[in-house]
Parts: C-alpha cells; structure tokens; sequence
C-alpha cells in the first residue's frame, strides 16, 4: 500500500515571501499552505511539496506503440500505458479532458506501485511502459521511479509529452526515459497562450535537448485544428525549423482533431488537410511524415528517404508488410532507417487490453 498523501515532490524552493514556488515547469507556481498548483497534484504541505498521485492511476491498458504514436520505436510491439490526473497546460482542445482535468480522482484511482508495474509489463510481455493520458511531467517523481523498476527487467520507457519543463527536472526526467513522442501544439506564441495558456518557447527547447544532449527516440506530433494553426504558412514554418533544429529524420505526426471540452463548434481536421501537411513536411526535405486519426494507408506507411520503397506498410495501427534488415536498413538500397527496430517486427495489432494492476501488487 503506498502513503501516496506524503510523498514528497522535488524541484522547489522556498521565497523571501514565504510562498512556496515550484521549479517544474514554467507555470512556476508560488503556493502558500495547502495551496496546489495549476496542475492540480504538487501541493505544499508544511513546508515540504507533495505529490498527490503518487502510486495513483487513472487505469492501465496494453496498446501498440503506434497508438503513441511512435512509429520508429520497436514497430509492432506492445507498450502498456497508464497516466494519472491532472496537467500543467490548459488546452482547450483537450482530448483527454476528464483526466487530465479532474479534480476529483485522488481517492478513485487504482493503486499501484513501481514494482507492481513493471511487474505486470513484464508478466504480459510488453516491450515498454508508457506514461500517457496525461503529461508525466506533472507526476515525474512517480514516472522516473516506474523507469528505474522496468529498467531493471530489461523493459523500455516511453513519456508522451507536451514538453513543457524547466531544465534541471527536464534533465532528470530523460535521463530515465529510452523514448517520447513530444506534442508540438504549433509554431506560434499566440496559439500557445491563447489556446494551451502555456508558451512555445520551452518546448523548442526540450525538443533541441532531446535531439543534441539525449540519445532518447522521439517524434513529434502536432493536431492539425481547422483555422487555428493548420495554414501552409506555418505547416512550412514548423517543418523548415525542424528539419533545420532537428534534422530531417525526425518522424512528424499531423493528426486530426475532434470536437471536443471547450471547443466543441470547431469541425473534425479534414484528411485533405492532414495529407496537405504530409506533402509540405516531405516537400521540406523530412524523411518520415505521418497522418493520424484517419484512415490513409499512404500515410501510415514508413518510406525509404532514398529509394522510396515502402518498408513498413501500416493499416491504422497493423503492420502488413515489414521489409528492414536485421541492421535497420532499406533492403534495396541499403540506406539506415532512423530508429529503433528489431530484426523481425512484432505483430500486436489493434488490439487494447485493459488491465487490472492489483493483482501484481
């Protein structure tokens, strides 16, 4: 049974005020007794920070990785994905609203322990455990113990992101992490404020640290919103300055929103726009451009950069055909292919697993 109502939070530091101010993430909240920050989960207490939904979670599930979406990491394999509550951006398009802003679930979530679940990876023969739902970053603590207990029975972790932290925390947290798939919401400050309450800056700057300071495996998703950053202007802008920060070997997602929480009289993202994008991502020069939540087998496939041939041909989230070498490469024109692949691919489908954690406890 884990006392998840002390666990004690790192990453702050007291104020000449008497405020306590949180270094996590860029919100940089400033608590007085009791109070909680935007996130709702790092509360002072005393004159110590916890973290209310350690040991705590909205529920567990065994998925492809494609669902996270990662397309270059071990394709084919199983993950198991578990979130908790809360987070530290307000994106009024979120499409997880009902976890990641309740208030309410601290004493509705099923518990579970570090060991219990990697445990239950490793007895349902996952490849990785992914921490999802919501953002990890707001439950770090919980998520890097998680990490160092599926480390030590040889399973991958995965964070799914929105990017948003301060530097030191940032540095911890991926030191514990094998891969990410980073939400880039859009390429403007005023999207960001307006719609996520957050800025665009410090996530730049935790896709560069990923890219030259890690050897962690990410891509990048951005939800294509119809008039909201879905404009060839700034499609163009986010391409030319990944394939220029980044690299062009980066995999792109462009996927397709829904109406849904705060704006629900905003149409689902056509798939003329999500294979726009895709055409103005490859037109930029990126190796590996993706679409999601349609349909669009063009568009779930993995392409030689070289030679063009198809090597990994995806339906939705089955794999049809996989044609690497064992070594990663093209086998027609022998051109590495950015990732990380097993010699044979895994064939887990579409399938999803709900899973019980209490009995691994």
């Amino acid at each position: 049974m884990i006392d998840n109502a002390h666990y004690l939070a790192r990453y702050w530091h007291m104020l000449n005020d008497g405020r306590m101010q949180c270094d996590l993430c860029p919100r940089d909240c400033k608590l007085h007794e009791g109070q909680r920050g935007a996130c709702f989960v790092r509360m002072r207490e005393g004159d110590q920070m916890i973290l209310t939904t350690y040991g705590r979670s909205s529920g567990f599930c065994i998925d492809p990785i494609e669902k996270k979406p990662l397309n270059h990491f071990y394709p084919g394999s199983s993950v198991l994905s578990f979130g908790t509550a809360g987070c530290n951006l307000a994106c009024k398009f979120c499409q997880n609203w009902d976890i990641s802003k309740s208030k309410d679930m601290d004493q509705l979530m099923d518990q579970a322990s570090p060991i219990a679940i990697a445990t239950a990876a490793a007895e349902h023969h996952c490849k990785s455990v992914a921490f999802t739902y919501n953002d990890p970053v707001i439950f770090a603590e919980y998520a890097m113990d998680v990490a160092d207990a599926c480390h030590e029975r040889g399973i991958k972790t995965v964070a799914v992101t929105a990017g948003y932290m301060h530097e030191i925390p940032r540095r911890d947290f991926y030191t514990k992490m094998d891969a990410a798939n980073v939400d880039l919401k859009a390429f403007t400050e005023d999207f960001y404020y307006k719609l996520t309450g957050s800025q665009l800056q410090p996530v730049l700057d935790t896709l560069t640290y990923l890219k030259h300071e890690t050897d962690v495996w990410f891509e990048i998703t951005t939800l294509l919103i119809p008039g909201k950053n879905d404009s060839d202007e700034e499609i163009t802008a986010m391409c030319q300055w990944i394939k220029k920060e980044l690299g062009a070997d980066v995999p792109l997602h462009f996927s397709a929103f829904h109406p849904d929480y705060k704006m629900p009289d905003i149409p689902s993202t056509p798939k003329a726009t999500l294979v726009r994008a895709r055409e103005i991502g490859m037109r930029e020069g990126l190796h590996y451009v993706y679409t999601g939540n349609v349909h669009n087998l063009k568009g779930d496939t993995t392409f030689c950069p070289d030679c063009k041939a198809p090597l990994i041909v995806r339906d939705w989230y089955q794999i049809h055909q996989y044609h690497l070498t064992s070594d990663g490469c093209c086998p027609d024109c022998k051109t590495p292919i950015a990732g990380r692949f097993d010699p044979v691919a895994e064939h887990f489908g579409r399938r999803r697993i709900p899973i019980i954690i209490g009995a691994y406890a």
